[in-house]
């Protein structure tokens, strides 16, 4: 379609009032944004976290880790929830990884790069000055060459009639508000990582050193017997048996071992560092503390805590905000420039009198056939929007899952200590009498041999139900959201509003 000129005057004065006015005459032509408005999906009506009424506290057992945990419904999460479990030097590294560790890094530049974005897609709501000079050498048919000196000042400004840039301006601001919770969510996630990291290296070097008591323990047995066989009390086959039960235990070990070299590996790569430049100090169980109080937000505040929920939630405003620019260029495109110049053989006389030129030009156009484009972009868009309003419903359940599945692991996880710790203190008494037993001739080296691996088995097991309580403690941490909201460190970038 023609473009529609308008032309006055060349004088100066004129000129430039009506190149002032040209931002008056943009917002004029500014009119509403096309597209839906988007509105952020209530939390679930009627929302709980269990299907049934979930006890307020978990049972006891004796020993380390054994307290039993309050569950605190409406308490607000902790910031910082990681020293909780009362450790300095887990603390360290939690701080250590939240500035050292790479995809922390990775995601604040994701996030500095949608910012600038946003700021980039905003400068179209500004009018364009470019300014040109053009010196050229030409001959026309029966003329002497000459010289033409041009230059001028230029300024287009596209109206955003239906608000199209706005909507394209919404869409990078969702976008880079997902990319805020995005990074609050690897702060989140990384956290947990060291914490359960340090756990299990804490198991691994505890059911070592079970381990090795054992071997310690067999070595002894194993002693008694030859002793016992080299004088008669006993046959060689208990003594084999021992020697087959000590040799079990030992190569046990070496596993254990290279489980906890893995642990100290990922501990260094958490905290940004070579496995050669792995933290020293090694923790156990002993030395990590159970919280005992647990917070518990209300399920509708979930939606709001949630990182991954709130980069969901960011995400399908940025698809709704799609389906207005993609209903925006189906409707007429309307433009303005304005230019301001002179022409002259000489470069000294361009702005003399009679050599200055100036125009304003408004332009309108509209697509007529694209073959269906734009009207399947905007389907593309509104299907775009159903996918993100998918997900975002997945996230929420997927939230629910989370701190539903962390509650009754946790439950179970007690229950499942206070019977590892009774089997513990079974087995060992049972060995006691047995190695007792034993020394004094009156059972054999198979009744040693099972009492040691029942003994066995259950330390193990009253370790790793140590360690299960500690991993699923963080894990209701992280399932609630991890307290960014109430953090005050200086590289938060997300809000709760």
């Amino acid at each position: 379609m023609s473009p529609i000129v308008f032309r006055t005057s060349s004088d100066l004065a004129p000129t430039g009032r009506r190149l002032l006015a040209l931002p008056v005459w943009a917002v004029l032509l500014t009119g509403c944004a096309v597209g839906p408005d988007f509105q952020r999906p209530p939390p679930p009506a009627n929302a709980a976290f269990t299907r049934d009424a979930f006890p307020a506290a978990t049972v006891a057992a004796p020993g380390s880790t054994g307290q039993a945990q309050q569950f605190l419904a409406g308490v607000d999460v902790p910031d910082r929830w990681w020293t909780h479990f009362q450790s300095p030097e887990l603390d360290a590294l939690v701080q250590e990884a939240l500035k050292a560790n790479p995809t922390v890094a990775a995601a604040q530049a994701a996030l500095r790069q949608a910012q600038a974005m946003v700021k980039a897609q905003r400068g179209a709501y500004l009018p364009r000055v470019q300014a040109g000079y053009t010196p050229s050498r030409q001959k026309d048919a029966g003329e002497s060459p000459f010289t033409l000196h041009t230059a001028q000042v230029s300024v287009g400004f596209t109206p955003d009639v239906f608000g199209g840039n706005r909507r394209a301006v919404e869409a990078l601001r969702a976008s880079a508000e997902a990319q805020r919770f995005q990074l609050e969510a690897t702060y989140l996630t990384l956290a947990a990582n060291v914490v359960t990291t340090a756990v299990e290296q804490a198991s691994v070097r505890d059911q070592i050193a079970a381990t090795r008591a054992i071997v310690i323990a067999n070595t002894r047995a194993l002693e008694i017997l030859r002793r016992q066989l080299a004088v008669g009390q006993v046959a060689g086959l208990d003594v084999a048996l021992v020697e087959a039960a000590l040799a079990q235990s030992e190569q046990q070990l070496p596993e254990l071992e290279k489980q906890l070299e893995q642990s100290r590996n990922a501990l260094a790569a958490l905290i940004g560092r070579l496995p050669a430049e792995a933290p020293e100090h090694q923790f156990s169980i002993d030395s990590l503390k159970l919280p005992q109080e647990l917070p518990l937000s209300l399920p509708s505040q979930l939606v709001e805590q949630r990182p991954d929920v709130r980069v969901a939630a960011a995400e399908l405003q940025a698809a709704s905000a799609q389906i207005g620019v993609a209903t925006a260029n189906m409707l007429p495109q309307f433009s303005l420039t304005a230019a301001r110049g002179g022409a002259a053989g000489a470069f000294g006389q361009m702005f003399a009198t009679g050599n200055p030129f100036w125009s304003i030009v408004a332009e309108m156009s509209q697509t007529l056939f694209a073959g269906g484009t734009l009207m399947y972009e905007r389907k593309a868009a509104q299907a775009a929007f159903d996918q993100s309003a998918a997900l975002y419903k997945e996230a929420v359940i997927a939230a629910f899952q989370d701190v539903s599945n962390t509650l009754y692991a946790l439950k179970s996880d007690a229950e499942a200590l206070n019977a590892a710790v009774r089997t513990e203190r079974a087995t060992q008494r049972a060995l006691m009498l047995v190695q007792k037993q034993l020394a004094a001739g009156e059972v054999d080296a198979l009744a040693l041999t099972a009492s040691q691996q029942a003994y066995q088995e259950a330390v193990i097991a009253r370790v790793q139900a140590q360690a299960a309580r500690l991993v699923d403690t963080a894990a209701l941490f992280q399932a609630l959201g991890g307290g960014w909201w109430n953090q005050a460190r200086a590289d938060t970038v997300a809000s709760k509003d």
